[in-house]
């Protein structure tokens, strides 16, 4: 088995000096040269311990409730209304509406928040009947 460091195959082959006459180098024995490049010796390296950095302690994670939920409904029921508001003030241009023969006048803004109520309350119906058939389909079951 052949280590990352020290092994025959990271040893230089060039001439060194104990291949000269008359020196002799123990077995094991590094190199000047490499003992100059990090002074280790083949097989022992250096760990150093690695301790992870302090961390803040993470807050306790607070469980929703359905309070809670109704909380943030709310706020963002207030915020829709708001601009809404703001929409109704800034256009208050009188339009003339035509609906299934009728006619009448009334601020463009109205005229605009009648069709979106409208149009919820089609997808209300739609999505209530949907969810009977389901139900009725579950209780077969």
């Amino acid at each position: 088995m052949t280590h990352a460091r020290g092994g025959a195959a990271d040893r230089p082959t060039g001439p060194a000096h104990h291949d000269l006459p008359g020196t002799e180098v123990p077995e094991g024995a590094l190199e000047p040269a490499e003992l100059r490049a990090g002074d280790v010796r083949p097989g022992e390296e250096e760990v150093t311990p690695v301790r992870p950095a302090p961390s803040r302690p993470t807050p306790a994670k607070i469980k929703r409730t359905r309070v809670s939920g109704t909380w943030v409904a709310v706020i963002a029921g207030l915020v829709v209304l708001v601009v809404l508001l703001i929409f109704i003030l800034q256009n208050l241009d009188s339009v003339t509406v035509h609906f299934f023969g009728g006619e009448g006048s009334l601020p463009l803004a109205i005229a605009m928040l009648f069709s979106a109520i409208g149009g919820a309350a089609l997808v209300a119906l739609i999505g209530g009947a949907r969810i009977l058939q389901l139900r009725k389909q579950a209780r077969r079951r």
